[in-house]
């Protein structure tokens, strides 16, 4: 079925300083909404930025039927906006919509609106080299009952806001040991709600303790690295590019492909594969060399300067040659238009008249 997206134009245009704008604080002029009822979506409509009316019996309030992605709008070299892989991202939205038993949104109506919102708020995607506009397409249910069920009703929306660098300097992290962010069989490849609220507690504990995230290890040895806060993990050891491999566990993330991608292209040996911390210890003990990362949408490449490994602090690698400095500058220029797009990963919208 056609889905006709209608535009209710805010009359008063609010773009200021988008770099002063703190990370997700002010939104863009306007959001995309739709109603999913009776089995299928209607009521599309991009409209100005207002709040909800949810019933407090809404089922996403109570049992955690929550799904959201997370992408970017670039501005390009020649004045017109990128948004970055929105056939993956959709795809893994797909997926997480799935797994918490939620209906599809068409791949023609997630692409539209999304084309539809940041052409309207175009002036909202900064024109800095740091710069960007963040995307949070999500769906929530919405069916008004107390218990537990799959729900009839839900609403997909879109909402914007511009960002800047997510991390202003390395991170320094600690590897968790105890706490767990997913378990085979769970919901670790999806990108649900309930995952980031079970790993508030932890990642508090580890900035009580002086740091900034954590390293997540595997649920059964409490051994093998498995994410980086909220993005993927990467390494470089002795000029090795070494990252887990997608299991149950771990989130396919669409900056992870990218930059491993980059890397495959620029002659770096890469190894998916399980990464115990034991082996980063080894590593450092030995005096290699080890750059640290996290990759993601928010942060695209985060460098750690720390690891702590119970009670003992490593070094890692961050001066300005690093490998994972190279991957960012040309994931970078592939977003903006200085080198060519090989892969068709850039959804270009056309200049506004």
């Amino acid at each position: 079925m056609e889905h006709e997206i209608s535009i209710t134009e805010q009359t008063e245009r609010k773009v200021t300083d988008t770099k002063s704008v703190p990370f997700g604080k002010i939104p863009t002029e306007h959001m995309f909404i739709a109603e999913y009822k009776n089995g299928d979506w209607q009521n599309a409509q991009v409209v100005p930025f207002h709040d909800l009316t949810l019933s407090p019996l809404a089922l996403c309030l109570h049992y955690g039927q929550t799904v959201f992605e997370g992408m970017k709008a670039f501005a390009m070299e020649d004045g017109r906006i990128n948004i970055f892989r929105i056939d993956k991202h959709y795809d893994r939205f797909t997926k997480s919509l799935q797994r918490l038993c939620m209906p599809p949104v068409p791949k023609k109506l997630f692409i539209n609106a999304i084309h539809r919102l940041v052409q309207l708020d175009s002036d909202w995607v900064p024109r800095e080299a740091d710069g960007s506009l963040y995307i949070r397409p999500f769906m929530i249910a919405t069916e008004d009952r107390i218990g537990i069920k799959v729900s009839d009703e839900y609403l997909f929306m879109v909402v914007c806001s511009p960002a800047f660098q997510y991390y202003t300097k390395p991170l320094r992290v600690k590897v968790e040991t105890n706490y767990v962010r997913a378990a085979n069989g769970g919901t670790g490849t999806a990108k649900c709600g309930g995952n980031y609220g079970g790993a508030l507690y932890p990642t508090q504990l580890a900035k009580d303790a002086g740091y900034d995230q954590v390293l997540w290890t595997d649920s059964t040895h409490h051994e093998f690295i498995e994410e980086s806060g909220t993005m993927n993990a990467m390494f470089c050891i002795d000029n090795v590019l070494i990252t887990p491999q997608l299991t149950g566990t771990i989130l396919d993330g669409v900056t992870r492909d990218s930059l491993l991608t980059i890397a495959k292209e620029k002659g770096i040996t890469i190894e998916e594969r399980e990464i115990s911390y034991n082996e980063l210890i080894r590593a450092f003990d030995n005096g290699k060399r080890v750059e640290a990362f996290g990759a993601g949408t928010a942060a695209v490449v985060a460098p750690i300067e720390i690891i702590a490994i119970g009670h003992k602090e490593f070094k890692c690698y961050t001066e300005p040659d690093a490998i994972m400095y190279q991957l960012q500058k040309e994931l970078l220029n592939i977003r903006k238009g200085i080198v060519p797009d090989t892969h068709n990963w850039n959804y270009v919208l056309p200049l506004n008249p």
